[in-house]
């Protein structure tokens, strides 16, 4: 009777732990032991960009950003100004635009289920309207440590906006600071 007592004790106890591991972290970048041996780490922190005509519009010209990196009314505000976008035309077929704006506004963070697009949501403002990503306050806590020789004074980054100079994973979606080489740095280390 003992046995089988304590056969039971260890599953529940089992139950209960795989239940802490998988949940209780998901408030930040780490996930329980059962969920990382599961997923193989291989969930991205942002949806991938799965839209080839945003790819070739916006990727020809600059990194094209993950539409889970800023909120819907960011990305409505962007795609009504292309005439003046950061200094260029960038001005689309109405329909492009239409289609491409839909894209973004149905994948934007505030639409999106993966984590660093709910970090970035619940860095902003409720009325806060950032027009570039390097403006979410999340972003800019996650970068506070970069000097300006690893960034602006580097020629393979030259930019906090050229994502993929640093984050290998980048055009996956994937930020994750274990995945972070800085050209003439080496890899992040935290």
């Amino acid at each position: 009777m003992k046995c089988k007592l304590s056969i039971v004790s260890l599953l529940l106890l089992s139950t209960v732990m795989l239940g802490m591991s998988t949940a209780s972290f998901s408030s930040d970048d780490k996930s329980g032991f059962f969920s990382r041996i599961l997923s193989s780490g291989k969930t991205p922190g942002v949806a991938p960009v799965a839209n080839p005509q945003y790819l070739e519009e916006c990727g020809s010209c600059h990194f094209p950003y993950q539409p889970g990196l800023l909120p819907e009314r960011s990305w409505s505000k962007l795609m009504t100004g292309l005439e003046d976008h950061f200094a260029e035309n960038a001005e689309l077929p109405l329909e492009d635009a239409n289609s491409i704006t839909d894209y973004l506004i149905k994948n934007a963070a505030d639409h999106a289920n993966y984590k660093r697009s709910k970090k970035i949501m619940k860095s902003l403002h409720p009325n806060q309207l950032p027009l570039r990503v390097s403006k979410t306050p999340y972003f800019i806590k996650k970068h506070n440590e970069l000097s300006r020789k690893m960034v602006q004074d580097n020629p393979k980054v030259g930019s906090i906006s050229n994502c993929k100079a640093c984050h290998t994973k980048a055009e996956k979606g994937s930020f994750s600071e274990r995945e972070i080489l800085i050209p003439g740095f080496g890899a992040w280390e935290d």
